[in-house]
């Protein structure tokens, strides 16, 4: 008899551990709470518009290739992509900006408009980070289920590029002597929901790879991506239940057996929790039978910030701005201070603009535009009351987007839509709004963070970015895979 699996959530990690598992034969069913897949990965839609509702950046395909040819596709063939060149734009508010391109020695000479004497570091930064990544690659690919595995070889071998003693900003300082430089290497720790004066020094990998393999954008948003491994996941047998959300988990002793929903139990062999880790161990796992990740466990840990959204939909081109487009407060420092310790408002924040339809004219009717502006804020927190900030913290983040020269945004706009951090966590089930899941920090990695084979119940599996190796759709890719495995090793269907 085949076995069941349940899988909560139709994120990026749900619906590629749903490829996985269907190619293994096993009878697998999806319950998603919203009306379509995707989950942080879906698709916002408005007279004509089309914005992904989540991450915008695809970085690393490698590891979703993968798992197409693990099943038989081609992800290219299935999703047709576009390497952006330039990949961004960044726009210094103390003055100055860098057009990031993926070609080594153009890049080289970019840096030199801005700081001829950091120039020729990027080439020493990009082959120390060719090592560590070549390193760690192994470490990102292999469960961490307790104390015992910090003993393996590979890890072993890969502490000294570890430096924990280091933050990402110190390592990058060591490349680079003008601090916008290091910013430009460090903002992506934001992608973690992290600061750089934070974030650990192993994830120059990040900036790393941006240049090394390139940033790509799916036509028709990272959303396409969803669609294409829902439909890969369904030819194979995967049942999609949407708009049914699990309310309870369901136990026999410390064995995980299913869901409630509205309509009735789900019963399974196995269990596999794709929605948010905070919200779904809180409100679906009853508490008298957790021992570890207590309500009061969770609270205390670290969480990433969250974001600010508008998503606008605007009449005429903005050729004038890049696809992406980066701006770094010119007071970086004291902007995270304000997100991550004095959980207030700033007046001057960072913010990230999409223009995807320079490049993509399947989102926008013709001759107008797509704007995805995210400002990074607090989580939820008592300081900020949304329902009395929302309006006026959108006329902060359209006035900071003129900053880019767009001085008459607002009168262009034709189709609007603004999720807030307390949007983030009552309409999308995110734990305080945190969109990019627990931290990274030394006490939350390997296997700190809540495991693949969740510890604490038997047949319960975790994807996503609250588990091993974290947030980021190629990481949140790679855990599908590590907790595919390892539901199948268990169940004695792994047969290679």
């Amino acid at each position: 008899m085949s076995k069941r699996v349940l899988i909560v959530g139709a994120g990026p990690g749900g619906l590629a551990t749903a490829m996985l598992l269907a190619k293994a034969g096993l009878e697998v069913t999806v319950l998603e709470r919203q009306p379509r897949i995707g989950g942080r990965t879906s698709v916002l839609e408005c007279d004509g518009y089309r914005f992904d509702l989540g991450p915008t950046f695809f970085l690393y395909p490698q590891i979703l290739e993968e798992i197409f040819q693990a099943v038989g596709r081609d992800l290219r063939q299935e999703v047709p992509m576009q390497q952006l060149d330039p990949q961004y734009r960044l726009i210094f508010g103390a003055g100055g900006e860098l057009l990031c391109c993926p070609d080594t020695e153009r890049m080289v000479g970019e840096i030199a408009k801005l700081a001829p004497a950091d120039a020729p570091r990027f080439r020493q930064f990009m082959a120390d980070n060719r090592v560590k990544l070549a390193k760690f690659a192994p470490c990102l690919q292999t469960p961490f289920l307790g104390w015992g595995d910090l003993l393996q070889a590979r890890l072993i071998s890969v502490l000294p590029y570890l430096k924990p003693w280091k933050s990402l900003h110190a390592e990058l300082a060591g490349y680079f002597r003008d601090s916008r430089l290091q910013l430009a290497f460090t903002f992506q720790s934001k992608y973690l929901g992290m600061s750089p004066f934070q974030c650990p020094s192993l994830f120059s990998i990040l900036s790393f790879l941006e240049y090394e393999h390139g940033v790509w954008h799916p036509i028709g948003g990272c959303n396409a991506l969803s669609v294409a491994m829902g439909r890969v996941a369904t030819e194979l047998g995967t049942v999609f239940r949407l708009g049914e959300p699990a309310v309870e988990i369901l136990f026999e002793g410390r064995r995980a057996v299913g869901a409630r929903t509205a309509s009735g139990e789900v019963r399974a062999d196995a269990v596999v929790v794709n929605a948010d880790f905070g919200h779904a161990v809180t409100s679906l796992v009853p508490g008298h039978l957790r021992r570890r990740w207590t309500d009061a466990t969770v609270a205390r840990k670290r969480f990433s910030c969250s974001t600010f959204m508008l998503y606008l939909g605007v009449e005429g081109r903005l050729d004038q701005l890049a696809h992406h487009n980066i701006y770094v407060a010119s007071d970086y420092r004291r902007n995270l201070e304000e997100i991550e310790r004095r959980h207030v408002l700033t007046e001057d924040p960072s913010f990230y603009v999409q223009n995807a339809s320079v490049t993509d004219s399947t989102l926008a009717p013709p001759g107008h535009s797509t704007l995805y502006v995210l400002v990074p804020v607090s989580h939820q927190h008592p300081n900020i009351d949304w329902a009395m900030e929302r309006q006026r913290y959108r006329q902060v983040a359209l006035r900071q987007v003129a900053k880019l020269g767009v001085p008459d945004l607002e009168r262009r706009i034709r189709c609007e839509r603004v999720v807030t951090p307390a949007q983030w966590e009552s309409e999308l089930g995110i734990y305080r709004g945190a969109t990019f899941n627990l931290a990274h920090n030394l006490g939350q990695m390997l296997h700190l963070r809540p495991r693949n084979r969740f510890e604490e119940f038997d047949r319960m599996y975790l994807v996503g970015g609250g588990t091993h190796p974290g947030s980021g759709l190629p990481v949140i890719f790679e855990s599908a895979r590590i907790s595919a495995r390892l539901l199948l090793e268990d169940l004695g269907r792994l047969t290679s």
